[in-house]
């Protein structure tokens, strides 16, 4: 999380400001560039922050030498126009030369650039776009770029200001422990500089998701709901099998730590002896780091606008389930969620989570669930999504990596629906993976044939049959 070692780092004394900012890694808000970069280079990397997340770029450090920037004034005046003369529509950006000493030992200045995150798309004055992604910034295709635009207008949501919502409804509480956590001297102007609050004292509707003291007076649908099941199946009518429903409100923050305890003690385990104590106890079936990734995921980035539902955190003896509202951000590919092309739909909430240590970055964090589950000896997660909301299933089964290897890609996703809905067609399936009927079959006579599932129907043309998971 480089955003508040980088402010540290500026505030440090002018000996040390290079070396310190040559120690934090580069990541999504933080660039280092060399003072000889070209303007017009410079500005992709700007387009790259503005169409992300913002973030911070420093001019002045190449690899392991502080430089500073002073050597060639022209360049350096050109390097500061860059944003206006090589991007359109020109980026929001600020910046600054903060005195330092260079690696030669000669008192020097480096050009330090804060680039807000936009709610439109900006490209070069070649009508080519950019994005940040974790520590590169990457040139997108046509069809990354519609996706680009189609998400931008959604993640305009989090900046809107809210019409009569003042400084009064904040939780200070919770604001100054932020403040104080970043090493800002005014929460409120914190605020205004991190797009929470406006000019005029009004906040956004991510400042009052996320600093609130009761948002979902304004906002009744952003609460988290965690629910437990007795067994492998929710059950209807009667036989519903619920037996515990937690309803989690308030500010982000504080959504987040309480949904964590409740997760943690409803979270399917098994009796085993712990070697620590030399006592039988209970032990996780699921990583703790997995799930509460995926909790946090679904807070940052779920669709606030979608006002008609919620986040649920469903658990059963044998998974837990997280459902967000919204659909992935465009430019993540379900059929390879490790490689998807990261896009915040909430840059400024993500970017708060991230300083209060929630969490990782989009793309790191799916990483991240993988690799504990995978740790674990565990089934790959799988990630799924309706018309209108993503899935992520975290199951306890003990993987076969032999058995993966023979399977479809889609595997898990079809086993993974048909255990949430019990039953499913071969149309609804086909919907589920996006792709052709033909193409469903063939993966499902797979799954078939290893008696992972099986069908039932009356005839081949009976209307009325479905899949289900093997009862054998």
């Amino acid at each position: 999380m480089s955003t508040v070692a980088v402010e540290q780092a500026l505030k440090a004394p002018v000996t040390e400001r290079g070396s310190r900012l040559l120690a934090i890694a580069e990541d999504q808000w933080f660039d280092r560039k060399s003072a000889r970069i070209a303007p017009r280079d410079l500005a992709n990397d700007l387009i790259g922050m503005a169409n992300a997340d913002g973030g911070t770029i420093v001019v002045g450090l190449a690899e392991s030498v502080v430089e500073g920037v002073d050597a060639n004034v022209r360049r350096r005046n050109a390097q500061t126009q860059a944003a206006v003369d090589f991007i359109l529509p020109p980026v929001a950006v600020k910046h600054r030369l903060v005195p330092c000493v260079s690696s030669a030992g000669s008192r020097e200045h480096l050009l330090v650039f804060e680039v807000s995150t936009s709610n439109v798309v900006h490209a070069s004055t070649k009508d080519v776009v950019y994005l940040r992604v974790g520590d590169e910034t990457r040139r997108l295709s046509f069809h990354q770029r519609q996706e680009l635009l189609f998400d931008k207008g959604q993640a305009s949501y989090e900046a809107r200001a809210l019409k009569g919502v003042g400084l009064d409804v904040l939780d200070q509480e919770l604001l100054e422990k932020y403040a104080a956590a970043v090493g800002h001297p005014d929460a409120i102007r914190l605020l205004r500089a991190r797009g929470l609050a406006t000019r005029g004292n009004e906040l956004t509707i991510a400042g009052l998701l996320l600093f609130a003291s009761e948002p979902q007076a304004a906002l009744p649908e952003t609460f988290v709901r965690v629910l437990r099941y007795r067994g492998r199946q929710r059950g209807t009518g009667a036989g519903q099998q619920l037996v515990e429903d937690i309803t989690i409100e308030g500010p982000i923050p504080l959504q987040l730590l309480e949904a964590r305890s409740a997760i943690g003690r409803l979270q399917p385990v098994r009796r085993a002896l712990i070697s620590s104590s030399g006592r039988f106890g209970d032990i996780p079936l699921i990583p703790e780091d997995a799930w509460l990734e995926g909790v946090v995921n679904a807070v940052v980035h779920r669709s606030y606008s979608l006002a008609g539902d919620h986040i649920r955190v469903e658990i059963f003896d044998d998974r837990i389930e997280v459902s967000s509202p919204g659909r992935f951000p465009g430019l993540v590919d379900l059929s390879d969620p490790l490689r998807g092309t990261r896009f915040a739909r909430n840059p400024r909430i993500a970017r708060v989570c991230s300083d209060l240590h929630f969490g990782q970055e989009l793309g790191e964090g799916i990483r991240r669930i993988f690799e504990e589950v995978r740790a674990a000896g565990l089934v790959d997660p799988v990630y799924s999504q309706t018309a209108a909301s993503v899935v992520l299933t975290l199951s306890a089964e003990p993987a076969d990596r032999a058995l993966d290897a023979r399977l479809p890609a889609e595997a898990r996703t079809i086993t993974a629906a048909l255990r949430r809905a019990e039953r499913l067609s071969t149309g609804e399936i086909s919907e589920i993976l996006e792709l052709s009927r033909p193409a469903t079959i063939m993966r499902l006579d797979a799954l078939r044939e290893e008696g992972l599932i099986e069908w039932v129907g009356k005839s081949p043309t009976d209307p009325r049959a479905y899949w289900q998971l093997s009862r054998a």
